[in-house]
């Protein structure tokens, strides 16, 4: 019977700097996603805005369809960072200003 037990420390996962980059990737994916949402038409049978064909359907805006995905795909990499990244590393130290 082996009488020597060894001490496991038990924790979090990650370090306190990687749940605050988690949380500002959260942030902007939810902004990315804010700026995909909008208002709709006012008359459900009218497509175009004001019902003029020569402009262009508030669904198809640049915000919706370019900026918005682009914001969310941004977040989602941050995310990625947020949780790869050492608290050690130089970026990290960076960031939060360590010495």
């Amino acid at each position: 019977m082996n009488t020597n037990t060894e001490e496991v420390s038990q924790g979090f996962a990650l370090e306190k700097e990687n749940y605050i980059l988690l949380a500002i990737g959260l942030i902007i994916i939810i902004i990315g996603f804010i700026l995909m949402s909008g208002g709709g038409v006012s008359d459900p049978n009218a497509f175009y805005p004001d019902n003029d064909p020569t402009k262009t359907p508030e669904i198809f805006s640049f915000r919706r369809i370019t900026l918005a995905p682009i914001v969310v795909l941004f977040g989602f990499i941050f995310e990625f960072f947020a949780i790869m990244a050492r608290p050690e590393s130089k970026i990290m130290k960076l960031f939060f200003r360590k010495k």
